[in-house]
């Protein structure tokens, strides 16, 4: 039987989500060791990878679950029992087999999340700080990446993909509780693509990042923080709970 399980994560003390050899400080990780500790076998899919750092409302990973594992909302409540408290088990649900969290999600949704402010303590790990933000400005240039684009300078060097042509749906900027909040929909992203996107938009002017975009000159920007970075939402043709409510995320 294959499943879709809905994760939360806070992503600072991993290497990122997926499974590696040299570590299992990752988020598929500690899921792996937990999922082995009840006799569960299987390869975890996820429907992408997050970064060092990074964290999630709604990553989403499929799975097939052996007969004897059929109670999936006891699935859950064991696996959360397992795992680390900065992983957590939003929802498992019976999927068709023919179901692949990363080929069949038709849209991505991340956030990203800044302060005007000084930092403190309490808010490092899940928020950047600046002290001084051009809100109108982030409002207008965030929309420049609308569209389909060919984002090369906007990848992380070293990947290894056949094109890094991407189509952004929807991009907007808002407030709300003193934060401003970043927000990106396509039908998938590069490798810390989201992160030089938002280094650009505080960090360049308008034309420059229009020249970037169209590949006349590559100008260059730090990437942002993985810290305010999110993963939010995985959309599909057959809706999974929690990944395709349309709300701020």
């Amino acid at each position: 039987m294959r499943v879709a399980m809905v994760l939360a994560y806070n992503g600072t003390e991993y290497f990122g989500s997926q499974i590696q050899k040299e570590t299992n400080r990752t988020i598929l990780g500690k899921l792996d060791v937990a999922l082995q500790n009840i006799g569960i076998d299987s390869k975890i899919v996820a429907s992408g990878r997050t970064d060092k750092g990074v964290h999630a409302t709604g990553q989403v990973c499929h799975i097939d679950l052996p007969n004897f594992w059929s109670n999936t909302e006891r699935l859950k409540e064991v696996l959360n029992q397992k795992l680390p408290k900065s992983i957590l088990i939003k929802k498992i649900t019976k999927v068709t087999d023919t179901f692949h969290a990363r080929y069949s999600a038709k849209k991505r949704s991340y956030r990203y999340i800044l302060k005007e402010s000084l930092s403190n303590p309490f808010e490092n790990d899940f928020i950047t700080f600046l002290p001084k933000i051009e809100f109108e400005t982030l409002e207008k240039n965030i929309k420049l990446f609308e569209g389909e684009h060919d984002f090369a300078y906007f990848m992380k060097q070293g990947s290894d993909i056949q094109s890094s042509v991407r189509t952004i749906y929807k991009t907007y900027a808002y407030k709300h509780n003193g934060y401003i909040v970043l927000y990106f929909q396509a039908n998938g992203f590069l490798r810390s693509q989201i992160r030089l996107m938002v280094g650009a938009l505080l960090q360049l002017n308008t034309k420059q990042i229009e020249e970037k975009l169209s590949l006349t000159t590559n100008h260059k920007s730090r990437p942002a923080p993985p810290n305010g970075l999110y993963l939010s939402r995985i959309s599909y043709e057959t809706s999974l709970p929690e990944t395709s409510t349309q709300q701020h995320q």
